[in-house]
């Protein structure tokens, strides 16, 4: 039987995806993957591999995963292996510069951004773009770096003090800010590159949006008291879908959740991919859906063409 081996950083963001095996019971083997050996000499197992790693990785304490993850993506690449969010996905998974070049060949509207290497030319870099602004980590994840700034004073009050954040790479993105009627942003999820089903997520109390439950922990969340945080939209409907899901396909990404905030004009603005995707189970619950179980039976369904064709 073809197993599925699942990469990735995170045992806590895999507890949803180990259950929803177990509901539909595809076999399947985990891959931490953090410190370690790859022996080029051989070939990987046989299986479907389904790539999870996260461009927070480093806040972890696995400082070379994505790295690690890389190679390994390379090694079953040369191999012929079924692999979900290969090379390029990860590529895009760890640069915010990378995705929004990337979206922009397909017509598709990203914030304004100046991507800056050097704190001492972010004020130069801001009075280029304007305010208001955000600072953004280029390789971030639960929302590193974030702040959003009104005016050349506050930038520069930051950038003197030690509450500024280096980043990984050592990008720092300075973006135009995204003035929205109601402080609400939408993540749109695909599985085996299609439209899934989309959130509205408030974003009243700040900017850090994994939807995960882990990511919750030992926070308090004001807008708790107007509504859930995670809403599932029925009905959603958007003319950019097909444009995303032609950006998913030319970019080997199988499963994301990409997400785009709308502007008092009405314009869309999609600002971040997510290709190590979770999901909001209270939101999931009240709608009646599960992503997790879509991409356990997507990740089945490749196996079982693949002992098909071994057949």
């Amino acid at each position: 039987m073809t197993t599925i081996h699942v990469i990735h950083e995170n045992d806590a963001w895999l507890v949803p995806l180990r259950a929803a095996f177990g509901r539909i019971g595809a076999p399947f083997r985990e891959w931490f993957v953090d410190r370690g050996t790859l022996d080029l000499r051989v070939p990987p197992p046989e299986g479907v591999y389904y790539n999870r790693m996260s461009a927070s990785s480093h806040t972890r304490g696995h400082r070379f995963a994505a790295e690690h993850t890389g190679a390994i993506l390379a090694w079953l690449r040369r191999h012929g292996r079924t692999v979900v969010n290969g090379p390029r996905a990860l590529a895009l998974e760890i640069s915010k510069v990378a995705q929004y070049e990337a979206l922009a060949a397909f017509g598709i509207d990203t914030p304004e951004t100046i991507a800056v290497v050097g704190r001492e030319h972010i004020g130069e870099a801001a009075q280029r773009l304007g305010f208001p602004l955000i600072l953004k980590h280029n390789r971030g994840g639960k929302g590193l770096g974030v702040r959003l700034f009104l005016s050349a004073a506050a930038l520069d009050e930051h950038l003197g003090s030690e509450a500024f954040e280096e980043p990984l790479d050592g990008i720092t993105l300075v973006q135009r800010y995204i003035a929205a009627p109601e402080p609400f942003i939408t993540r749109v999820e695909f599985v085996g590159g299609r439209f899934l089903y989309a959130v509205r997520v408030d974003t009243s109390d700040g900017f850090e949006l994994c939807p995960a439950d882990q990511c919750a922990v030992g926070k308090v969340c004001p807008a708790e008291a107007k509504g859930p945080k995670f809403r599932v939209i029925e009905g959603f409907s958007h003319p950019l879908i097909p444009r995303w899901e032609a950006f998913l396909a030319a970019n080997d990404i199988g499963i994301a959740g990409i997400e785009f905030i709308t502007d008092r004009d009405g314009r869309a603005w999609t600002y971040d991919v997510n290709t190590n995707t979770n999901y909001n189970p209270d939101a999931e619950a009240a709608a009646g859906v599960s992503g997790m179980e879509a991409i356990a039976r997507h990740l089945a369904a490749l196996a079982a063409a693949e002992r098909k064709r071994a057949a």
